[in-house]
Parts: C-alpha cells; structure tokens; sequence
C-alpha cells in the first residue's frame, strides 16, 4: 500500500497546536501557504521534502514516530472486517483506507468493535439455542484488554519508564538480580521471598504475614519473574492504577485482567530496563538464547520485551510476536510490522510457526511472502511451561518471532539464509477467510467476496475455484 509519499496530518497538526500557532502563523514558519497546511493537516496533501526538512530543524520532528504500525494494524483489521460478506457490495480502495485510519482513527476502531460483536453474535448464533446465546455478542474482558495493548503499540510509556528508573536504582543486570530484589522487598515493603516445592500455585502472597511464597518446582527465570511481579504490585501499584482507569474498560473484569496485564508488563520492564536492553539486542543481534542469559530471563520473556520496544526516539526493530498452542490458537500476539494476525478463524498452516512442535528446542526460519507482496524473517521455537514433575501438566507452546526482510540482517538467524532469489520465499497468508491466493493446497475453507466455481470434469487441488483471483498469484509446490 505504501506509495512513497508521506501524508502525516494528524502528527503535523499536533506538532501546530503544540507549539501554540495558528494555521496561518504555522504556515509562514513553514515557508508555504495556509491552504497547504489546511490540506496537509486533513490529509489531502503529502508532505514535501522541504517541508519536513523544516519540520525537524524547527520544530524537533523525530523520524521514528513517523512509523506506520498503528496505522498497519488499524488497517488491516478495518479490512478484515469489510471482508465479511456483510459489505459484499463494498471493497474500499487503498486511498479510502488511508484516509479513514488516518483522519477518523476512532471511527475506524469502532467500525472493527461493531464487527466483533456481529461475528461473535453470529458465530454463538449458529452453535446454540436461542436461549442460550442471550447477550453474547458482547465483546469478552480478555479480547477488550487484548486489543487496548494492541492499539498502545504494546507499549505503556510511563510504566516503562518508572521500571527502568527502579533496575537503574537497585542495579538490576547482573546474577544477583533475584537477590537484589528479595533485599528490595524486604528493606522497602517488609515482605520476606520464601521458596516451596509444595504450594500448589506459582505464586502466593499473604498481605498479614508480609510473606511471598514462590513455588520451588519452576524454573529460575519464572521464580524471578513473579518476584518481580510482587514489586510491581507493591511499588507502582499507584500507577497502574492511574494506567488502568485511563483506559476506560466496561467491565470489572476487564479491569482486573489489564491490572494483571501491566503488573506483568513492569515485571519484564524491570528484568529487561530499556535502554540496556535494546542496547544489548543490537550488540548480540538479537540473539533470543544469549539474551536470555543475559537478562536471567526466558525466552518468552525475552520475545514479549522485544515487542515492546516503541518508546519514541529509541525505538527497536519493528517485529511480529505471537504465542500459540498446539491447536492453533494464538494466545499472545502482537506486531509493529505490517503482518497483521487474523482477529477471527485460525492462522495460515504454511507459516513456520506449526513446524515448531515438530522439532522442539531449536529455531524454525522461514523466508515468507504475503500476498501483498511483502516478505519477512520468520522465527519459531517451542517452549514448554509450568512446573516440573512427572504428575503435573506442561503445555507446550510455539513462539514466533520475526521481522520485515528490510530489517533481518538485525538477526543473527538470518545468517546463510539467500535473499536474493524470489524462490526462496515462501508464500503465506494471514488466514483463509481473507487470503486471495487461489492454488493453495492448504486452503481449509474460501475466502470471503470471492464467488466459488465448481468444475466437476476436473479436480484441482482444491474442489473448487476462485473466481476473479490474480492468475500470477499460484501457489508454490513444494
């Protein structure tokens, strides 16, 4: 979708109101017309080299907020929705989407609300009684806190700040983080860390006796990650509460899982303070293994903080993350490229991400192509969680990690991996409903807006036919 001209109005007219001008007065410090900077402002006109050149000298501009991940994501879940046959009648063009995720970005996050509940009524609908689906298309807590740290870029500024400020504090980066922060909690807090091998949770914290017990059957890096979450409930409780109530939720719930939700986030900021961390990612080329040890911390964890680093004027390499399990469901997931995840149905099966479970304890790397044209580093490992013993339960998971291919050489695990041939590449989708590719053998169901032709003399790879799909976008043969 890019073509190569940058229409930033919002960030221009906020850059006017900031400094306290009017359109006009901003207009002669710019050197053009007021009309111009009224055009710019709505989006109606790109922005020049000598405009922007004048923006940074003048007024501070920084490239970096310039990125377009907010706008990606709101886009593409914008037309996923439209993809529904609801709006059969209506395919928007590049331009219309432009306009709306640029210019009216609350409508459009509004219009992808209405349509989850639509979906989720219909689904419910079509698997139970009438009497039964009552009320369901409400959306759930956890896919209303999902989506808030969705669209904050999974990044909360002054959590992430007010965590770096506290590892700068106690010197947190070293081996002795753990003892670091049992001292801190002690000394600050009056609670004393105490380890069990027979406490059935991972973490238990009696507000009476000033107790933290951490069970003993985890491993190091979840023991000092939920140490570190008690800190975070204890020292920027006051914060977090500020964060949680700014963001509006509907329900209680909702409240109470995001509350969660940041407690951890600061755990991780706290583990991994910022600045050291990025700092260290580019030095070991983001190396997941060695950052792990680094930081005493998984790789999990490790993955999350990478797809965190949006703090402006310092950002990391933009990457997709996502969590999921072996039924396919992602659990976890976010992007600041411009790979969006499916909000409905299953991700695409020819992405490297289901070939983890079959290879456990090493990477998975994949030169993929969306249908858009767009190509990325792809990255999978399987990871195994909870505690250990021969009686109790560990799900395993797959973590998948990845970069647009402009950014792989950031990655040690693009190494030996050829670039240059087309072939290389392997082509995915985001899911079935909405992928346009038409010779996919593992295509489970049709795409959405595009009418099916059955031919029963022949028998393709898949019973039936799109019609009206590109003739160059077939499917590679492996």
């Amino acid at each position: 979708m890019a073509s190569g001209k940058l229409f930033i109005g919002r960030k221009v007219r906020e850059i006017r109101i900031t400094s306290g001008n009017t359109q006009v007065q901003f207009a002669e410090k710019l050197g053009i017309s007021t009309s111009y900077v009224n055009q710019i402002e709505s989006n109606q006109r790109p922005v020049s080299a000598a405009v922007l050149i004048t923006l940074i000298d003048k007024f501070g501009l920084d490239l970096s907020e310039l990125t377009t991940g907010e706008t990606d994501r709101l886009a593409s879940a914008v037309t996923e929705a439209l993809s529904d046959p609801l709006f059969e009648s209506y395919s928007p063009t590049p331009q219309e989407l432009k306009l709306i995720t640029h210019n009216a970005p609350g409508f459009a996050r509004a219009l992808v609300a209405c349509h989850q509940a639509y979906r989720r009524n219909s689904e419910q609908l079509a698997e139970m009684d009438r009497d039964i689906g009552h009320g369901v298309s409400e959306i759930t807590p956890y896919e209303e806190v999902r989506d808030y740290f969705h669209f904050v870029d999974n990044y909360v500024h002054e959590l992430d700040l007010a965590a770096e400020a506290l590892a700068q504090e106690l010197k947190i980066g070293d081996a002795e983080t753990e003892a670091k922060l049992t001292s801190f909690l002690k000394s600050r807090f009056g609670v004393t860390v105490r380890r069990s091998p027979t406490i059935a949770a991972i973490r238990e914290f009696d507000e009476g006796s000033r107790v933290l017990t951490v069970s003993a059957n985890v491993g190091s890096e979840t023991r000092l990650f939920q140490i570190a979450v008690c800190a975070a409930q204890l020292h920027a409780d006051k914060l977090i509460d500020e964060t949680v109530s700014s963001a509006g939720f509907r329900s209680s719930e909702a409240t109470e899982i995001c509350r969660m939700g940041l407690q951890n986030y600061f755990a991780g900021a706290l583990l991994m303070p910022y600045g050291a961390f990025l700092d260290t990612a580019r030095l070991l080329r983001h190396d997941i293994g060695l950052l792990s040890v680094r930081f005493g911390t998984s790789f999990e964890q490790v993955c999350h903080r990478l797809s965190t680093l949006q703090r402006s004027g310092a950002k990391g390499v933009p990457i997709f993350f996502a969590k999921i399990d072996r039924a396919g469901n992602i659990v976890k997931r976010h992007s600041a490229t411009k790979l969006q995840f499916a909000r409905f149905g299953a991700a695409c099966p020819l992405w490297n991400a289901h070939q983890a479970f079959d290879g456990p304890g090493r990477f998975s790397r994949q030169l993929a192509e969306t249908p858009d044209g767009e190509r990325y580093l792809c990255l999978a490992t399987q990871v195994t969680k909870g505690a250990v013993g021969y009686s109790l339960s560990q799900p395993t998971y797959a973590l998948a990690i990845g970069c647009e291919i402009a950014y792989a050489d950031s990655f040690v695990y693009a190494d030996t991996l050829n670039f240059s041939e087309g072939s290389s590449f392997e082509p995915i989708g985001i899911s079935c409903r909405i992928c346009p590719r038409p010779n996919c053998a593992s295509r489970a169901l049709p795409p959405f807006k595009h009418k099916l032709s059955v031919d029963h003399l022949q028998r393709h790879l898949t019973p039936y036919r799109l019609q009206g799909a590109h003739a160059d976008m077939n499917f590679k043969q492996k």
